[in-house]
């Protein structure tokens, strides 16, 4: 089971803020970042999971220098408990769109006209209940309904959700990536379990260049359910595998990152198509302009 880390401030709401940016810009990135408000409305709370702790150090400095002071915070290990399997026990099952999420321990029966994915609790994160994972199944739905897809990336694909729905949309190859080595092997459960295990292909790798990725592009449908901050740094090298009629989808992101996010991938050709918010958190659709440069033309 894999030990998880988690870092944890009690501040202000401008410096909430803030603390939220720099923890996504440091390294190693975080798996997820929450940040709400306390119930005395006085002080909100940033808290963010690790699978390898931040040097505090480092840490420290990038506090001082953006913050010009140093607030206190708690970076502790959690217990080893399956996290994941514990939060399904309460969630009922969910819908998003035309799809159906529930837990493997839910005998849930297919509604008329849903589309059922069933997720195997494990140590991996995505179970449809979060606003971004709901927010990039609506925008997956509404993408596939009018536009054919030969091929799909999905990036950080964690349990396999969105991985999943596309394959049982699509009926085609997806290749799905995790930096963490636990997540790669709950998708590759969660997607035997749904019937698309020869459609849904789990990689570790980290970024864009692993072989496996280059090697299945150009990439139809591109879908990132991440950070604000590795979804820009993704920007160019995504350019660089997409075909020249590609649908991009990144969530992950919250309204004040959207245009930080939206400027780093016009850079690279793409386009705002449309823009979904719930809870607070962005799923963009983003479209490659016509006669963009693409690297990667040919179909397969």
């Amino acid at each position: 089971m894999t030990q998880l880390y988690r870092l944890s401030f009690t501040i202000n709401r401008d410096q909430s803020n803030k603390v939220e940016l720099i923890i996504e810009a440091i390294e190693p990135a975080p798996l997820s970042i929450a940040r709400f408000e306390e119930p005395s409305g006085q002080t909100w709370v940033v808290e963010a999971l690790f699978a390898t702790p931040p040097e505090q150090n480092n840490l420290k400095k990038k506090l001082r220098h953006e913050l010009g002071f140093v607030p206190p915070f708690d970076l502790a290990p959690l217990p080893n408990q399956d996290w994941v399997a514990r939060s399904l026990e309460g969630l009922k099952p969910v819908e998003a769109g035309r799809f159906l999420i529930h837990g493997a321990h839910d005998a849930v029966a297919e509604r008329t006209g849903k589309i059922a994915i069933k997720i195997e609790a494990g140590a991996a994160f995505g179970t449809g209940h979060h606003a971004t994972t709901c927010g990039c199944l609506i925008a997956l739905e509404h993408t596939l309904k009018t536009i054919p897809i030969r091929r799909t990336l999905d990036i950080g694909t964690g349990t396999g959700i969105l991985a999943i729905a596309a394959a049982k949309m699509t009926k085609s190859k997806i290749i799905a990536t995790d930096i963490d080595p636990v997540s790669v092997r709950i998708a590759k459960i969660n997607a035997a379990l749904n019937q698309v295990g020869s459609l849904v292909i789990p990689y570790l790798a980290h970024g864009l260049s692993h072989p496996n990725i280059m090697h299945n592009a150009p990439y139809d449908l591109i879908i990132a359910n991440i950070l604000a901050q590795p979804i820009i740094k993704l920007a160019a090298p995504a350019a660089k595998i997409a075909s020249h009629r590609n649908i991009t989808i990144l969530s992950g992101l919250l309204k004040h990152q959207e245009r930080a996010v939206s400027a780093a991938w016009r850079a690279q050709g793409f386009v705002r198509a449309s823009r979904l918010v719930i809870d607070g958190w962005s799923t963009l659709t983003l479209t490659r302009i016509q006669g963009g440069n693409s690297l990667l033309t040919r179909t397969r």
